[in-house]
């Protein structure tokens, strides 16, 4: 049976909501359970209605802020110990969420970037897939830069390509027609001198995987989801929010 302090996980979701079904299978397998009773509570929100990240950063739409606030602090009522979210680009508002609860809010972001230097200690040039505005607003850039480690991103010509795959994604286009050419962007952050990669938008996994590269590829959503077993279960500690 589950711990009686093991926390309720909050998940921020709907962006879009195949990504977030991935989150959960991903969270779901990476629990260690002896009976179907000790997997973890889960809280989500799937909010497809959240508007778009991408626009809102490139100051096109409205921000998404209010909304993930709303989520966030709903929630919290309901008893989520901790909150994380299944989209990389609205973590450019996460702010917003934190400044709704009171509960920590776990970045996927810090959590990747946090992983390149557990896990790839030798790796020191980091690609990064992500969408404009995650790219745009600097999220991993930021977040690699602090660990000294050096981010490589598409040029933007490429980064508009990868924009379009990712709507492809959202919409239903069938995986394996959008996953050739989503590893040949991965190729152009490895031809650029990337020795690690990030899939640093939740819709790259659904399409790419580590067996696809010559490089490795270290899945965010994948990495948060174990993390998420960690601080639930008390295992590790939660992180402090220091940026």
């Amino acid at each position: 049976m589950p711990h009686p302090t093991e926390l309720t996980v909050g998940v921020l979701g709907g962006m879009g909501p195949l990504a977030t079904v991935d989150f959960m299978d991903k969270l779901v397998k990476a629990t260690p359970v002896g009976a179907e009773q000790e997997h973890l509570h889960v809280l989500v929100d799937s909010n497809a209605k959240v508007v778009d990240r991408n626009r809102a950063i490139a100051g096109t739409g409205p921000s998404p802020g209010p909304v993930l606030a709303q989520m966030a602090a709903g929630l919290e009522r309901s008893g989520a110990g901790f909150i994380v979210m299944a989209c990389n680009t609205a973590h450019a508002f996460d702010q917003s969420i934190r400044d709704a609860i009171s509960v920590p809010f776990v970045s996927m972001v810090e959590e990747a970037a946090d992983a390149c230097l557990r896990e790839h200690a030798g790796a020191h040039r980091i690609g990064v897939l992500g969408a404009p505005g995650c790219i745009d607003s600097g999220l991993y850039q930021l977040a690699l830069e602090r660990r000294g480690l050096q981010p490589i991103v598409l040029a933007p010509d490429a980064r508009q390509g990868f924009n379009a795959l990712l709507y492809q994604i959202k919409l239903g286009t069938p995986l394996a027609q959008v996953a050739p050419q989503m590893k040949a962007l991965a190729q152009l952050l490895i031809d650029d001198g990337a020795e690690l990669l990030i899939a640093g938008c939740t819709e790259v996994p659904l399409v790419l995987g580590p067996n696809d590269l010559p490089r490795p590829l270290l899945d965010a959503t994948l990495n948060l989801a174990r993390r998420c077993v960690l601080y639930a279960r008390g295992i590790a500690p939660l992180p402090v929010q220091t940026c």
